[in-house]
């Protein structure tokens, strides 16, 4: 809910790609491998829409940047702390209240046929 009692509008960034080396296999590390990210931004684009003012609301553009920065990044064992991380980054624009960030590893090694492995999760403001 926004601060005017009314559920908090969204922006979604779905199927951002980029190149990381984040698992617990030494493979993994070494050869990387295509992440998947989708976010969902909660917040309130009344104002935005208001005065078509790009300054009161996210850049999408921008966030898609820094999110590729961190897949590209540091690895990390978890795709967990890989979506926390993400979720950070979207919670750094103050008008984001909540986000949702959703990491595919559609290469996971698993011996098995599979379309993907999806961790989702959901931080918002403490």
């Amino acid at each position: 809910m926004t601060g005017r009692g009314r559920r908090a509008d969204t922006v979604r960034l779905a199927g951002l790609r980029a190149r990381g080396r984040h698992g617990c296999l030494p493979a993994e590390r070494e050869l990387g491998q295509e992440f998947v990210v989708d976010v969902t931004l909660f917040l309130d684009t009344a104002p935005a829409a208001a005065g078509d003012d790009l300054t009161k609301t996210v850049d999408y553009g921008a966030l898609a940047v820094e999110l590729v920065k961190v897949v590209e990044g540091e690895p990390v064992n978890l795709i967990e702390t890989l979506a926390d991380r993400l979720a950070s980054v979207c919670l750094a624009y103050h008008l984001v209240e909540e986000a949702e960030v959703s990491v595919h590893k559609p290469a996971a090694p698993i011996p098995l046929p599979f379309d993907d492995v999806v961790v989702t999760i959901r931080r918002g403001r403490a």
